[in-house]
């Protein structure tokens, strides 16, 4: 053998004891989590990241099947049943599904099942949404429940059964009566098993955490970590005080009926008519093409519809006679799919982090990641937070980590996988200097954020150029951020005030810049000269100052220079400020280059009082009546309400035909889906404030119209 050869055996030697020893971390992180999701009730990470891992397994076994083993978490139904509840043997498996996560895979498991069953037999299939909570199983013996019980491994799984009774869901004799008391007329078998999900509404979840940070108990993760939890209490009272509900989704097993069931529609109509909770949102289709159409275009708007939560929808062939012929393959029935949506969590590798500075000073850790894909955008940075955030999450470069990105939020660092670690990674800690001026950095007591405190730090004067001309603040169109950098790197801008001072023939000399550009953005400066009083309290970046607040103020002194006179105890006094936000307000008006600045804006022209409303009519949101939904980022449910109420307006805590808008902010909870029942329209937080300056405009426009008159 020649040196060329052995040298070529030997690396291809070495790649092969790399690929083993990931097999190995993946099998040893796919057991860790099944015992945390199956036996404790107590998952550290959520089932799509879960899938990631499971998958990439999967993936090495079969390209490197050397490596297979019997005792594989891939050769397993799931976790075994919990020690301190009596085993119960299923009647028939209760097995997971296959995944699919593209409109290539769904017509890959199509095909596959086309080839199965003879061309002359047309197929129909029944959507269901995919419930992220713990399966449960319900028997019921001559219109009796005798018995419930976990999934636990498919085969056996526990008895919860004095648990199960207090879910009020859940019939305890069926046929359920009808509005009249009267049986409905449905034939009763002797013998039913069924097959369901036990959840929690996200609305009811929120408050159930709610109370319990009130009284100091405990909290949970996420809606299915309560569900599966409750349901697995020792004590079945504590169960009875939780807000469960179920879905159930399949006959298991049924006997004594005259007629058999053969469709799976038809058996989910016969459960509904029985009395069990059946989805309303099961769909059925005779064209696949529909199915995979309304899985990929339809299920993520149902998704964020509904105030539960689900992770995909599973697609069943409705020919229940096929589903015996058609068999399983491993732990999967040929007869079903679960179609996962697009993830909002994803595992990748944290390569570094750098130390950005905002406009107040604030050094906040990014974390530098591998490209990642999550729900359709590629991820290269997301927040963590602070340095305590990462201690406490013992985040270390070079970790395998969870990143998150719902909907618009700025991508996060949920945690590491410390199980995935090969000891070369690195403890990282907060610098001790600002990485762009090198001031020392402090932290103020109490505080978590670490701050430069040099004012004239050039990362600071940028940030806040770009929030200045933000939309939330004064929307000066062309004054982004590339164009903030630009002016404060050339010296046209040394402070805020300065946006006003910019000079056409400075401008044109920039590279990247023409007339036209330069016209273009000094005609929008101007424009904003007239912007409302609350649109520049929002820019000046005065900390925990936003547009709320900003309105608030606004509102209440109808000028900067009385709001430069108010004492902290008076503005602490106003329902949404409070002494934290009045301390802040109070400090920056005493900095003497904060007043430099604003008498800089009041020689440039710009706006800085706005007229008394002279009549209650004039507030621009009275009569109007708001109920707000989920988390806002700008504000808390008191600043708003405050501010709605100071414009007129009316907010109420539950929607009704009497409701003018809805305020939706981040997981909206079961109002949004009452709000669209009712027709109400709804509104997101810039559709909010976009709504307040419309009708403040009219009303202002009104008022000028009576003075003429």
């Amino acid at each position: 053998m020649s040196d060329r050869e052995k040298e070529e055996q030997r690396e291809q030697s070495e790649d092969l004891e790399t690929i083993r020893k990931r097999i190995e971390a993946l099998r040893r992180a796919i057991e860790y989590h099944n015992y945390r999701y199956y036996v404790l009730d107590d998952p550290v990470i959520p089932d799509s990241v879960y899938d990631a891992l499971f998958r990439e397994l999967v993936e090495l076994e079969e390209k490197y099947p050397q490596f297979k083993t019997p005792d594989s978490p891939t050769q397993r139904v799931g976790g075994r049943p919990r020690d301190q509840f009596p085993k119960v043997r299923h009647p028939k498996p209760i097995l997971s599904l296959a995944n699919a996560f593209s409109e290539e895979e769904l017509w890959a498991w199509y095909n596959r099942l086309r080839k199965l069953v003879p061309p002359d037999v047309k197929l129909a299939f029944v959507v269901e949404p995919k419930i992220d909570g713990l399966t449960i199983v319900l028997h019921y013996r001559d219109g009796r429940f005798v018995l419930g019980a976990t999934r636990g491994d498919g085969i056996e799984g526990e008895d919860v059964t004095p648990n199960l009774r207090t879910i009020k869901q859940i019939p305890l004799r069926i046929p359920v009566p009808t509005e009249d008391g009267e049986p409905p007329d449905v034939e009763v078998p002797s013998y039913l098993v069924v097959r369901g999900e036990a959840y929690v509404r996200r609305e009811d979840f929120e408050k159930f955490n709610e109370e319990q940070r009130r009284i100091g108990g405990r909290t949970f993760a996420n809606p299915r970590n309560f569900a599966a939890g409750s349901i697995r209490q020792l004590d079945p009272s504590v169960t009875a005080r939780r807000p469960l509900r179920v879905w159930i989704y399949q006959i298991v097993v049924v006997e004594g009926l005259s007629k058999p069931l053969t469709s799976h529609w038809e058996a989910l109509q016969y459960l509904k008519k029985l009395g069990f909770p059946v989805n309303p949102h099961n769909k059925r289709f005779e064209d696949f093409a529909q199915v995979v159409d309304y899985c990929v275009h339809e299920g993520p708007e149902l998704r964020r519809r509904l105030d539960y939560d689900i992770d995909g929808l599973v697609i069943k062939l409705d020919n229940m006679d096929l589903w015996d012929q058609l068999g399983y393959v491993g732990k999967d029935p040929r007869w079903a799919i679960a179609y996962k949506f697009s993830s909002e969590e994803a595992v990748t590798i944290l390569e570094d982090i750098e130390v950005q500075v905002g406009r107040t000073g604030v050094l906040t850790p990014v974390a530098i990641l591998k490209p990642v894909e999550i729900g359709g955008v590629t991820v290269t940075r997301a927040t963590l937070h602070n340095e305590d955030y990462i201690i406490e999450k013992d985040i270390r470069i070079g970790d395998h980590v969870i990143v998150r990105r719902a909907g618009e939020v700025i991508p996060q660092v949920v945690r590491p996988l410390p199980e995935l670690r090969t000891g070369d990674e690195k403890i990282w800690r907060m610098p001790k200097h600002c990485p762009v001026c090198g001031a020392e950095v402090v932290r103020p007591p109490g505080e978590v954020a670490y701050y430069c405190p040099n004012s004239s730090c050039p990362a600071q004067l940028i940030r806040s150029v770009q929030w200045f001309a933000s939309k939330q603040a004064m929307d000066i169109e062309g004054l982004g951020l590339k164009v903030a950098e630009q002016l404060v790197r050339e010296g046209l801008i040394k402070d805020l005030a300065d946006i006003y001072y910019l000079k056409k023939e400075d401008l044109v000399r920039l590279p990247g810049w023409g007339e036209k550009k330069a016209e273009k953005l000094l005609r929008a400066i101007e424009e904003s000269k007239n912007r409302p009083l609350w649109r520049l309290i929002t820019g000046l970046g005065i900390k925990f100052v936003g547009q709320v607040t900003a309105q608030i103020l606004a509102q209440r002194y109808r000028s900067i220079d009385a709001l430069a006179r108010a004492t902290e105890e008076e503005l602490a006094a106003i329902e949404g400020i409070g002494p934290k936000i009045a301390r802040s307000i109070v400090m920056w008006f005493r900095q003497k280059q904060n007043q430099r600045v604003l008498e800089k804006l009041r020689k440039a022209g710009v706006k800085m009082s706005e007229e008394e409303e002279k009549e209650e009519g004039a507030k621009p949101l009275a009569g109007l009546t708001f109920v707000i939904t989920g988390a806002l980022s700008s504000m808390t449910r008191e600043a708003v309400k405050t501010f709605i109420e100071s414009l007129g307006g009316r907010v109420t805590n539950s929607v009704s035909r009497k409701t003018d808008y809805l305020i939706v902010g981040e997981n909206p909870g079961s109002k949004l889906q009452k709000a669209r029942e009712l027709g109400i329209p709804t509104l997101t937080e810039e559709e909010f404030f976009r709504l307040v300056e419309e009708r403040r405009a009219k009303a202002e426009s009104g008022a000028k119209e009576v003075e003429k008159d």
